[in-house]
């Protein structure tokens, strides 16, 4: 396998990890559907929320009026609130208006929100109980996407999850992958036709684009995690007898070839056909990634937390563009799944778990790193006070993963520094 590059020992892997527990900047769990329902072409996401909840859903898909997206907003009246109304029948009565009108939906979410969860609304039972009422119709599943505890990338994590629970078991005795992690189409395929390549199959992804295509699971199954914000996800489908195949997460050269290279050896695949094979698109990666390895050499980054994406991407950053990491902030740490990342990420990196975000300022001003990655509600006032910011969630809606995306991740990066030059100018 094409050595990573060196970094300094012993890097991250066991150093002490600063938790903090305050005021956080993020996005709730509702906002993941915004790329999951153009993933899974037949399904619907069904929000049991406020006005809020809905407004927040608009504007973050940018849905025109007269479009008919597949996600809605069934709202919590005050009469809900007070207990003034039956909850249940009147969501019974939403969900079978929606089916009626929509019959082409296949696969129906009911996703929980913060004011459901208050009112103690038990979605499980709505879903279980519709399923029946609707069933060789259409399947009903159920997940939280509060922001109450968690942040917005769990919102695909526990509709994977629940996802999870509901796959058909595999009791082949040939081995299958399967890649876990909702990715854009062009990525998917490009991953695709590389194990088809390898010889590595059969593949399977996790979301299907249909719900009829789903993957079964069984403890032959081997699993790659395609984001690493699926703790859950990886639970459930460890809970169900799959292997999860420990490798970086595949960005930059360096992370595709580590995380193709673990499914290769789980399946036997010849070393020197591996590096055969890969060796185009690694190349074609990285002579992409050196365009902007020029403005980003030696640059200091500083990471808040938001996406859980921060770690691979210091990784990728510090070991393929030599950035300086400062510190890397995420909202959540899984040490299991990020162990490979924290190894290869420079030893004086500081690494935070959580947030309270006028602490995490604080540190910022005092490093005053050439680029701090944040999001959008911290962005302006740090560019009102002369720091060159990236916004977080460009990372999450962007094609980043793979050989392909390489050059256009490192570009990502480069382009607040280019800006900044030309405005001093």
């Amino acid at each position: 396998m094409p050595a990573l590059l060196p970094l300094p020992l012993p890097g991250c892997e066991s150093a002490p990890v600063l938790r903090e527990r305050g005021q956080r900047e993020v996005f709730c769990g509702l906002t993941g559907i915004i790329w999951l329902h153009r993933k899974i072409q037949d399904a619907f996401f069904l929000v049991v929320g406020s006005r809020t909840c809905a407004h927040l859903l608009q504007s973050a898909a940018g849905v025109m009026v007269f479009a008919e997206p597949r996600f809605a907003t069934a709202i919590i009246e005050e009469r809900d609130l007070a207990g003034m109304a039956d909850c249940n029948e009147e969501l019974d009565r939403v969900v079978d208006r929606l089916l009626a009108r929509r019959p082409e939906i296949k696969l129906l979410f009911l996703v929980g929100s913060c004011p459901s969860e208050v009112i103690k609304l038990e979605l499980s039972r709505a879903a279980a109980r519709l399923s029946v009422k609707h069933a060789g119709i259409t399947k009903i599943l159920n997940y939280s996407g509060s922001g109450i505890e968690t942040t917005f990338t769990e919102g695909e994590d526990a509709c994977l999850a629940a996802l999870v629970a509901d796959l058909d078991s595999d009791t082949r005795a040939a081995p299958s992958l399967m890649i876990v992690g909702a990715l854009p189409d062009v990525v998917e395929d490009q991953f695709l036709r590389l194990f088809a390549e390898l010889g590595v199959g059969p593949v399977h992804c996790l979301p299907a684009r249909h719900a009829g295509d789903m993957p079964p699971v069984g403890p032959n199954t081997r699993f790659l995690l395609a984001q690493p914000f699926l703790g859950e996800t990886a639970r459930a489908l460890e809970d169900r007898g799959a292997t999860r195949l420990d490798a970086l997460f595949p960005f930059g050269a360096e992370g595709t070839t580590h995380w193709l290279h673990a499914a290769a050896q789980a399946f036997g695949i010849d070393e020197l056909h591996f590096r055969g094979t890969i060796a185009p698109a690694r190349e074609r990666a990285k002579r992409a990634i050196a365009h902007s390895r020029e403005r980003l050499a030696g640059k200091r980054i500083t990471f808040l937390p938001d996406s859980q994406l921060e770690i691979p991407l210091a990784r990728f950053l510090a070991t393929e563009l030599g950035m300086q990491p400062v510190e890397v902030g995420t909202p959540y740490l899984h040490r299991r799944h990020l162990a490979h990342e924290l190894a290869l990420l420079p030893a004086d990196t500081l690494i935070s778990e959580g947030q309270d975000v006028d602490r995490q300022l604080d540190r910022v001003r005092a490093t005053r790193p050439d680029l701090t990655v944040c999001g959008l509600g911290l962005a302006n006032p740090l560019e009102a006070e002369g720091l060159t910011t990236k916004w977080a969630i460009e990372l999450v809606f962007s094609p980043i993963h793979g050989f392909d995306q390489a050059g256009d991740l490192a570009e990502l990066f480069a382009r607040p520094l280019r800006r900044r030059d030309v405005l001093r100018v």
